[in-house]
């Protein structure tokens, strides 16, 4: 289980635990759970639960054997510090990612209590990229948690973004993800909010990639943001973007 991705900010996806239950308001139309259950009906064997979280040890060890380097999404179809996946499982995962130092491996998450209760117990990979999500300015107590875990580089997904972040705090943050939803039942963006979050980035010298518009807007106008594209990565990697 892992894979090459189409999500554009990364190369790969490696899901060592599949499943999850929703948590706050941008788990509404989650892809994963829509995906999670039509690879069920496919009777693809890592999704016989549906979307209840599964644990595959038999993919840890996977990154290993991929020689050439790559930037890798852990858990895609998850969340790593999920509630019901146990601790020991959580290190091995990262036992992993520091043995395959020539990757970067990028952890997002919505459990950011979690992350940040475990995170003294953790020996960060320098190779590890740690984010949590934030959809609207409810959650942006995640960021605060992000900035107590010792990872080399933080980053935010504001995806999919269904409210402005006018008090957004980039300080520590070094890298920011912005994305409409998509899919069924997809809630609009403003493009005042993402532009405001554009020039915060650029204010805090915190490179800003733009994902897509979400739902009837991504017909229209896909990745463009006044006209161009912006997919600014961390200055620790460079991608070739699509």
């Amino acid at each position: 289980m892992v894979a090459l991705s189409s999500i554009e900010w990364t190369d790969m996806t490696w899901n060592p635990v599949t499943g999850c239950t929703k948590i706050s308001p941008g788990c509404k139309n989650c892809y994963a759970e829509r995906m999670a259950k039509r690879l069920q009906a496919m009777g693809q064997p890592n999704y016989s639960n549906g979307f209840q979280v599964t644990l595959h040890p038999h993919v840890l060890e996977k990154p290993l054997e991929l020689k050439r380097p790559q930037v890798i999404f852990v858990n895609s179809m998850s969340d790593l510090f999920h509630e019901a996946i146990p601790e020991s499982f959580i290190q091995q995962v990262f036992a992993v990612m520091r043995r395959a130092s020539w990757h970067h491996f990028q952890v997002l998450t919505k459990r950011a209590e979690r992350m940040a209760e475990m995170a003294a117990r953790i020996d960060w990979p320098t190779n590890v990229w740690m984010g949590v999500s934030v959809e609207d300015e409810t959650q942006t107590h995640r960021i605060d948690h992000l900035r107590e875990v010792g990872a080399s580089l933080r980053f935010l997904s504001l995806e999919p973004l269904i409210g402005p972040l006018p008090n957004l705090c980039l300080d520590e943050i070094d890298w920011v993800i912005v994305g409409g939803e998509s899919g069924p039942g997809s809630r609009p963006m403003n493009q005042e909010w993402v532009l405001a979050i554009r020039d915060r980035c650029h204010e805090a010298g915190s490179p800003f990639f733009f994902k897509q518009w979400g739902g009837f807007q991504k017909k229209k106008n896909g990745r463009l943001l006044q006209g161009r594209t912006w997919d600014e990565m961390p200055a620790t990697v460079q991608r070739a973007v699509a």
